[in-house]
């Protein structure tokens, strides 16, 4: 039994995901102590315990230790197993966490899944559905995944309630994944979301994000969703370039003026394209394990996150060393990575 240490590394929830999702891929118990350790609530919270009971069905699995505040689990997996399954989180933590999650296993499998998950689906500190959709799946098909997602109903923070429908096909013959340009910058789309919020804040999100990125009217959306969605708003911009899409994300909520929450989307949107790199902070930590467990491949992107090194940590633990990352003098860095 692998024995890991929760707190090492970023400290987070990521730590726990990663390591279920591998254990289930592996078939090798583990137990993992000082989960989150460092945070100001330590231990499993409603997300966190929603991915491990979440891994416990997908991986038919013995646990210990799943319980709110726990901070020690012992996770003993028999077999995938794929079919019909529906999670909730239980609050406005991220659905779509516990979504990537049981997906690595389920790449694996020969059966095909259909899924339900509940809880936040805009929430920050965690990819939002949007991101999901447009960024990370297209990028899996390209290495022979067969995913198709849905969003029934958004969930916002802090109310939750979301639902999105996850279908996981077999996967088509593995490919390498190779995301080293991002070739040429095609569109920028923003739009702005509200939910029993006023419309206007949305419009002068966007008045603001084409002031500072110079995207026209015609590529600016207002989208008023139904109160009972809400409280909720999220500021999404769309960058398509050749290769990749990137979606850069920012969340108004209670004090914070929507100007500003404009300038933190363009902020990011313009770090990301003055760096030049095809993969985003986001984007680069959740290709790895997908990668790994496809055919392998390259990416480059920005320097490394706190996720993405922590990520990379636990992959040596269940997998060996597969990750090889390369810095550039520009300031980026070449991921490569090898087929587990």
């Amino acid at each position: 039994m692998i024995v890991m240490d929760g707190s090492q590394g970023e400290g987070g929830g990521q730590i726990l995901r990663t390591a279920l999702a591998l254990s289930v891929v592996t078939g090798t118990a583990f137990r993992a102590e000082k989960i989150r350790a460092g945070r100001a609530r330590p231990g499993l919270l409603r997300q966190h315990l929603a991915a491990v009971r979440a891994a416990r069905a997908i991986g038919d699995a013995d646990v210990g230790g799943d319980d709110i505040g726990s901070t020690a689990i012992t996770f003993r997996p028999r077999r995938t197993v794929a079919g019909a399954h529906a999670f909730a989180v239980g609050s406005a933590g991220s659905a779509l966490l516990v979504f990537q999650t049981v997906l690595p296993a389920l790449l694996r499998a020969r059966e095909a899944a259909a899924l339900v998950f509940e809880g936040g689906t805009h929430n920050p500190m965690a990819p939002p559905f949007d991101f999901v959709e447009q960024t990370f799946l297209p990028q899996l098909a390209r290495t022979g995944a067969r995913i198709a997602a849905r969003l029934e109903r958004p969930g916002f923070y802090p109310a939750g309630g979301g639902r999105v429908h996850v279908t996981v096909d077999p996967p088509g013959p593995a490919a390498p994944l190779h995301l080293v340009d991002r070739g040429a910058t095609l569109r920028l789309h923003a739009r702005a979301v509200v939910a029993a919020v006023p419309s206007r804040v949305a419009h002068r999100e966007l008045h603001v994000i084409g002031q500072k990125l110079g995207i026209g009217k015609d590529d600016r959306e207002a989208v008023e969703l139904d109160p009972s969605f809400g409280p909720g708003n999220a500021l999404m911009i769309a960058i398509e370039s050749e290769h990749v899409t990137e979606v850069i994300t920012a969340f108004g909520e209670k004090g914070r003026r929507a100007e500003r929450v404009a300038e933190m989307a363009a902020n990011d949107a313009a770090a990301y394209l003055a760096h030049g790199a095809p993969v985003g902070e986001h984007l680069a930590d959740q290709l790895l394990v997908p990668m790994a467990l496809a055919a392998g491949g390259a990416f480059r992107t920005g320097a490394l996150s706190s996720h993405a090194v922590t990520q990379i940590d636990v992959m040596r633990t269940f997998l060996g060393d597969l990750v090889v990352v390369r810095p550039a003098d520009d300031g980026t860095v070449t991921v490569h990575v090898t087929p587990a």
